[in-house]
């Protein structure tokens, strides 16, 4: 073999030796249904917070505990116990990526991650309004 297919062949290999390693690394949102038949499995669990069920917080007894029920986009609910800080726009999140394990009773999550509405949305009402305003005269 020449030289060049030598160094083709090893940077053909090298490259799918990179595309493997990230495809390892992507993960995918979970529902509730797949977090609990993964039990005990680090999970990405797309989910918003059901407003009408109880959150368990307090700040000055502790601070590091947050429960809460979750409901996925299939409408199966599950309880959430969090050991850090309630993160600051959690009750004005639309949505949240909660990452974590269901161990059998609860989806013991170790980071929450904020989905919130965008900024824009209002934005772009006043905008249109404007735009209207402008074309009318």
């Amino acid at each position: 073999m020449k030289k060049i297919h030598i160094i083709g062949l090893v940077f053909i290999a090298a490259s799918i030796a990179v595309l493997i390693s990230f495809l390892q690394t992507t993960s995918t949102y979970d529902t509730v249904d797949t977090a609990i038949s993964k039990k005990g499995k680090f999970v990405h669990l797309m989910a918003r917070w059901d407003s009408t069920a109880p959150l368990q917080y307090d700040a000055i007894r502790d601070p590091n505990f947050l429960s809460f029920t979750a409901v996925d986009s299939l409408s199966k609910t599950i309880r959430v116990v969090y050991h850090n800080p309630k993160p600051e726009n959690f009750e004005m999140s639309e949505r949240l990526v909660l990452k974590g394990k269901f161990n059998g009773e609860f989806f013991d999550c170790e980071s929450i991650q904020t989905k919130c509405p965008s900024k824009y949305k209002e934005d772009q009402k006043v905008m249109e309004k404007s735009a209207q305003q402008t074309s009318s005269l």
